[in-house]
């Protein structure tokens, strides 16, 4: 708890939080991971480019393509830290669109007592949860369910502060694989923002994730999402490394 740096390198850490947000198929092209979920988020639905593909990249680059082709979603590669910069490369040079940078924030995991929120957890999501949750603003797809409840230690954090038909104040979602607990959809209703929800929702997985052992913490947030970057910050979250995706022509 006293360290200050990751122990994981960007490729290490990448495979873990793979395996903390999996699509609903899994395959693989040497040691890059094809990932497809239905077309619900970047990460369940890209090639993680880490390794050695076993190919050729531009071969690679076709591969990928066919793979995603094949199942009915665009085909979108994932290419995080510098480790990718030739594959990007050989992307970029086949045409596949560059989407803006995303952090991969890390730290220490430090859980504090509760502060009077009623953090709610549940090991499934109900649709009040699925409701409360935004992915990029918009309402989810029926396959959201599957790929949020694919992983092997998950919980479904939320806080209500009026009773139904209102809408939860705030959700987000936990998993822990190995000693790291990943934090995602992290969502706050908008009447209820700049209330400390967000932080509420963060420490309730905090206290959740310590008690089965994990000691880091990880998440991802946009590049352009300024006011969470603030939010991680405060909460003692470092940048780790960056990835950003790339998309096959239409």
């Amino acid at each position: 708890m006293g360290q200050s740096r990751s122990p994981l390198d960007v490729a290490g850490l990448e495979l873990l939080a793979a395996r903390g947000w999996r699509g609903t198929e899994q395959d693989s092209l040497g040691d890059w991971l094809l990932r497809a979920g239905g077309g619900f988020t970047g990460r369940a639905n890209s090639a993680l480019v880490v390794g050695d593909p076993g190919l050729p990249l531009p071969e690679a680059a076709d591969a990928v393509a066919r793979w995603y082709a094949d199942r009915g979603l665009r085909p979108c590669a994932q290419l995080p830290g510098r480790q990718s910069r030739a594959a990007d490369t050989a992307f970029a040079a086949a045409g596949w669109q560059r989407d803006e940078d995303v952090l991969v924030l890390t730290g220490p995991l430090t859980p504090t007592a509760a502060d009077g929120v009623p953090v709610g957890l549940s090991p499934e999501p109900d649709d009040a949860w699925l409701a409360g949750y935004r992915h990029r603003g918009r309402p989810l797809p029926p396959t959201a369910r599957a790929v949020l409840t694919n992983a092997e230690d998950v919980v479904f954090a939320s806080v209500r502060l009026e009773p139904p038909p209102a809408p939860l104040a705030a959700v987000a979602r936990g998993v822990v694989t190995e000693d790291w607990l990943g934090v995602a959809a992290v969502t706050v209703e908008e009447r209820y923002r700049r209330q400390g929800l967000a932080t509420a929702v963060m420490a309730g997985l905090q206290r959740w994730a310590a008690r089965r052992g994990a000691r880091w913490v990880y998440l991802q947030v946009a590049a352009s999402n300024a006011p969470a970057r603030v939010l991680y910050r405060r909460a003692g979250l470092i940048e780790h490394h960056r990835y950003h995706y790339r998309y096959a022509p239409d």
